[in-house]
């Protein structure tokens, strides 16, 4: 049951990059490759506010929400906006390439290259629960991912703002002739990300360290979950990413150390090959 926790609490961390890459595709269509990286900012901004700052907890999560939040809304200014309307549909792509290097560089230049102890203001000492260890700082990150997770999830089918934009990923032109304010909702959804991430930089921050080269390995075993659950589902991102995380849990302690980024990869062929949608992912359908 160790090793159960523990994967749940790796995975929540990769749910969470697949919720923001979900949240922004959902709202504009595009894929951010950079989010994993302003989750990374995340987590040495809220070193900074509690360690250098002297902050307490809430302070030093509302600093990195605002910042993390404040640069997901200049990336969309600079690396999105200006290629709105264009016919070419990879280059959002490359320029959120682009600005997940910028970031990496910018924390390495700011932070330094060494990893940092990010603490949780929770108790360090481990719970036994369900006959396994876990430490508190893993149960509340899995609780409030899973809460975010389903939260989204409802609220983009139920709500008059989540509908408008799936309805806005699916034709941003058809939905702006209805009157849907599809560049607010553009900017609005890379905002409410890194508003997310920020958010969760302390949690995140305290199981992994806030070190620079954070966000290429987030933003891999995140695109996995991506593919496993599949794009443009809140629940099957979610889904994806604890299922993600089990699995390199339980390939570490019984396939070998070095063994299980292979063994989740296996899995992610396999689906790919089965279900190329992913598992909760549908077809489009259109009447001709």
């Amino acid at each position: 049951m160790t090793t159960v926790w523990a994967g749940l609490a790796t995975g929540a961390i990769y749910s969470l990059v697949a919720i923001g890459y979900n949240v922004v595709l959902l709202a504009s269509g595009t894929f951010n490759f950079a989010h994993a990286q302003l989750l990374m900012i995340g987590t040495f901004l809220a070193y900074t506010g509690a360690v250098t700052l002297g902050l307490p907890v809430v302070p030093a999560v509302l600093l990195a929400a605002a910042g993390v939040g404040a640069l997901a809304l200049l990336e969309e200014r600079t690396a999105i906006r200006p290629l709105l309307g264009r016919s070419d549909a990879h280059g959002a792509l490359i320029t959120t390439v682009g600005a997940a290097t910028i970031l990496d560089g910018l924390a390495a230049a700011l932070w330094g290259r060494q990893p940092l102890t990010v603490p949780s203001g929770l108790p360090d000492r481990p719970l036994e629960l369900l006959g396994g260890t876990v430490r508190p700082v893993d149960l509340v990150l899995i609780g409030l991912t899973l809460l975010v997770g389903v939260g989204l999830h409802l609220w983009s089918r139920h709500s008059l703002i989540g509908l408008a934009s799936l309805a806005s990923a699916e034709d941003r032109d058809a939905a702006s002739a209805r009157g849907i304010n599809v560049r607010l909702l553009g900017v609005g959804a890379f905002v409410l990300a890194g508003l997310i991430a920020g958010a969760f930089g302390l949690l995140v921050g305290a199981r992994t360290y806030a070190v620079f080269n954070l966000g290429h390995a987030l933003a891999l075993f995140g695109f996995v979950a991506i593919a496993i659950g599949g794009a443009g589902s809140q629940l099957g991102g979610l889904i994806g990413g604890f299922a993600t995380g089990l699995i390199y849990a339980f390939a570490a302690r019984y396939v070998g150390e070095a063994y299980p980024q292979l063994v989740v990869f296996a899995v992610f062929l396999l689906i790919l090959f089965l279900r190329p949608r992913g598992l909760f992912g549908t077809a489009l359908e259109r009447r001709v």
